[in-house]
């Protein structure tokens, strides 16, 4: 048994397996390694990872959740997003200008209000630097005028802070995060393959079930919420292949305190280019999925009035951890995100049942590449 201190010296590394479910092992890693890596198969190191990673070419920290007012019921009331994206540009890093944009941070926030069924959101984005935008390395702190997202705490003892403030979108969110659970490593120890060609990949990690609490300002009125979050961290020097148009991916807080990932990576003509995921039983232990483990069957299509896409809002997901039908609170949780990234994806609060139809998780469903090609 480690003692809390030794704890604090280690990183949890979930074996690759296609066909049992294997416990957690332990992997000794310095936690003050802010080294250039790359992406490669490595560690990942603790709590550096939980920072920037600079010499990668995009990378993102990726909040959602689903929260009910205090006091109004189970039920959710609103879904959540906060994204912060860092960008590396090109620009050489030693270039001797302080205005030269060696990194751009974008931000997207929405607020998905079940009550009305509507999607409020907004978008941010600015050159890192001046106290105006950063990504952090060492430490998940990564911030764009007044947007902050936060993270202390030992590495298997998360406590996050999200706070922002639309008056744009009519909205702000001011929550406290936290979990007693080590990062979730997706892929092989956090190596995260995205396509056939091994360059096509990334180093991933989650932290799902994530006890959420705080505040949401709606229309000016303050309301205490509280509920369930996920967090994914993400970088990468290439994701999409040349033939790849977009993703279908879904993060999944069950019911019985496990957490379900599954991704794909579409063609044109819509079939799957890669997929992946993972399944984290309630004690801690991964199972992780083998691209022909994964099969998504659209069931029905939204077409957006805003954009002429058309999205499929309803899923047959076929996973080693089970078959499950996945369907989104509403339909029209598009966002337009052209003004920061230049793209426009669905991503919504859904809900996941098992074959019988009982309702068995809810979390996050994100489609990119409906409206046009992703380009990253």
């Amino acid at each position: 048994m480690l003692d809390a201190m030794d704890r604090r010296k280690f990183i949890a590394l979930p074996l690759f397996c296609n066909s049992a479910f294997v416990p957690t092992v332990r992997a000794a890693a310095p936690s003050n390694d802010t080294r250039a890596m790359g992406v490669s198969q490595r560690p990942l190191v603790f709590p550096a990872d939980f920072g920037a990673h600079p010499d990668t070419h995009i990378e993102w920290w990726y909040v959602t959740g689903a929260l009910a007012v205090d006091g109004q019921g189970a039920g959710p009331d609103f879904g959540f997003q906060l994204t912060f994206f860092r960008l590396r540009t090109g620009v050489a890093a030693d270039h001797p200008s302080r205005f030269a944009a060696r990194q751009i941070v974008f931000a997207h926030a929405a607020l998905s209000v079940l009550a009305d069924r509507r999607l409020r959101h907004d978008q941010r984005a600015s050159r890192a630097g001046f106290d105006i935008a950063e990504a952090k390395a060492g430490e998940t702190d990564v911030w764009l005028r007044g947007w902050r997202l936060q993270r202390e705490g030992d590495y298997d003892a998360s406590r996050y802070h999200a706070r922002l403030d639309s008056t744009a979108a009519g909205f702000a969110l001011d929550l406290r995060l936290k979990t007693d659970r080590a990062p979730l490593l997706q892929g092989v120890g956090g190596l995260s393959r995205k396509g056939p060609d091994p360059a096509q990949a990334s180093h991933y990690y989650s932290q799902p079930q994530l006890q959420t609490e705080g505040r949401v300002m709606l229309d000016g009125k303050p309301l205490r919420v509280r509920g369930t979050a996920w967090l994914d961290h993400e970088w990468s020097n290439s994701v999409l292949g040349a033939d790849a148009v977009g993703w279908d991916w879904i993060g999944i807080n069950l019911a019985d305190g496990g957490a379900l990932t599954a991704f794909r990576v579409r063609h044109a003509d819509g079939s799957a280019a890669y997929a992946g995921g993972s399944w984290q039983a309630p004690d801690g232990s991964v199972r992780n999925f083998a691209p022909a483990e994964i099969e998504f069957r659209p069931r029905r299509r939204w077409l957006s009035p805003h954009t002429q896409a058309s999205y499929p809002v309803e899923w047959d997901i076929t996973t080693p951890a089970g078959a499950f039908s996945l369907a989104a609170m509403f339909d029209d949780q598009e966002l337009d995100s052209r003004r920061s990234t230049g793209s426009v994806y669905w991503e919504g609060l859904a809900t996941l049942r098992d074959g019988s139809g009982r309702m068995v998780g809810r979390g996050y469903l994100e489609m990119t590449g409906y409206a046009g090609p992703m380009q990253i």
